[in-house]
């Protein structure tokens, strides 16, 4: 990778690290309707994804999904409306925090429902396939879901059929409240389940942008040859608690210490400075960034509110609300 390649994805993670710290100090404000789940920490995970994809594939992600859609195209302005309720709002204003969605960039949503969301991707791919458009989906999900049975259900049928999906695994170590490692019979919740399926899998660092970028692209470079789905473990850690009420004091003072550490931002300043780029320049990005999500947060303070009256409005493709037979 490229210094300038390195550093476009640098910004990407920062904007979102930016926005997720706006939607936490608007959510503190009581500005932020509903619940939200963050993901900073975790955001080398989605823009090394999306840095290997092509812009028809098609990503789905959990209810902790605002680094995925941002790094597919969302812009921090709209999502942050949508966690206000705005009519400007990425789906205005009807799917919030949890249910962020940009289909016409591939992002075909995020999903409240535990595991629900990979036999989804599993069926995007089998389209994909009968199609002929050598186009990939890609699952994100969290540590938790491996102990869900869509996840075997999901690795199962798109193992015997062969499809072009790659299960991703952002392990954050905790399952809501409680470490994976204490209710899982195995140390790498997905990866060392997917021989069972006869699926290559791999734990990769998912805190490194440039290790998730190189393995997604492995990972998709199989898919669209025909060589079917790949399960990818990314170990990562997020930085808040699980959600907005939880202040992540089960988890030891240490282990916190240590992973903020390996903030991915962190991470990628240091990539940055042995490819010989200038502190001075990376300041300049983190400036520009900063007066970027600043001019977001203002833009959804001043959006409209939802109108009720649209509340049925795009409820099915042609956009009636009428139900179907």
């Amino acid at each position: 990778m490229t210094a300038a390649e390195l550093l476009d994805r640098y910004e990407r993670m920062a904007v979102i690290r930016a926005t997720e710290k706006a939607a936490h100090d608007m959510f503190l404000a009581g500005l932020v309707k509903g619940t939200t789940h963050l993901a900073a920490g975790q955001e080398a995970v989605a823009v090394g994804a999306a840095a290997a994809l092509r812009p028809d594939d098609y990503v789905f992600a959990t209810y902790r999904g605002h680094h995925h859609a941002i790094a597919r195209g969302a812009s921090p302005e709209a999502c942050l409306a949508e966690l206000m309720s705005k009519a400007t709002g990425l789906c205005k204003a009807k799917g919030g925090s949890m249910h962020l969605t940009k289909a016409d960039s591939g992002m075909l949503g995020s999903y409240a429902i535990v595991g629900s969301h990979l036999p989804m991707a599993v069926g995007a791919a089998w389209s994909a396939t009968l199609r002929g458009t050598e186009q990939v989906a890609v699952a994100f999900f969290g540590d938790g879901a491996t102990n869900i049975g869509a996840f075997h259900e999901a690795l199962n049928l798109a193992a015997v059929w062969r499809l072009p999906v790659i299960f991703v695994c952002e392990n954050n170590l905790y399952m809501e409240y409680t470490p994976i490692g204490t209710v899982t019979a195995v140390e790498n919740p997905a990866a060392d389940r997917a021989p069972a399926y006869r699926l290559p899998a791999e734990v990769i660092d998912g805190n490194d942008v440039v290790v998730v970028e190189e393995a997604v692209a492995r990972a998709v470079d199989r898919a669209r040859s025909g060589g079917g789905p790949t399960v990818l473990e990314a170990r990562t850690y997020r930085h808040f608690g699980h959600s907005r009420t939880d202040p992540g004091k089960y988890r030891p003072e240490d282990e916190v210490r240590d992973w903020l550490a390996r903030d991915p931002l962190t991470v990628a300043r240091d990539r940055l400075a042995k490819l010989g780029v200038p502190d001075d320049t990376v300041s300049t990005v983190d400036a520009t960034v900063k007066d970027q999500v600043a001019g977001a947060v203002d833009g959804a303070k001043n959006a409209p509110d939802a109108d009720p009256a649209e509340a049925l409005t795009d409820v099915w493709a042609d956009g009636g609300a009428q139900w179907r037979t």
